[in-house]
């Protein structure tokens, strides 16, 4: 690297997998959609770790970022995001 700088890795995190349950509640809502796991362990990963049936809904983020002050998403995704979390919960509630 030319600043002479150098990389170490602090620590890793193992793909989350998501109740499957749960997925086919999400795939009923939002029809064919891609099915994406996690590597972040600070979210569902920890649910997911101690048994509890986890999924995710993933918002689109036109700039990839992720947990940083730059990260965004348009106000219509967001919202679609949560119709579909709160579609699923009401199905999950009977």
């Amino acid at each position: 690297m030319a600043e002479g700088g150098r990389f170490y890795e602090e620590s890793w995190t193992g793909r989350t997998m998501f109740d499957a349950s749960l997925l086919d509640q999400l795939r009923d809502v939002l029809g064919d959609v891609p099915t994406l796991s996690t590597g972040a362990g600070h979210d569902a990963g920890i649910l997911a770790a101690a048994g509890l049936p986890t999924a995710m809904i993933f918002v689109r983020n036109p700039t990839g970022i992720s947990h940083s002050p730059a990260e965004y998403a348009e106000r219509t995704d967001c919202l679609a995001g949560i119709e579909a979390l709160c579609a699923v919960l009401a199905r999950l509630a009977g």
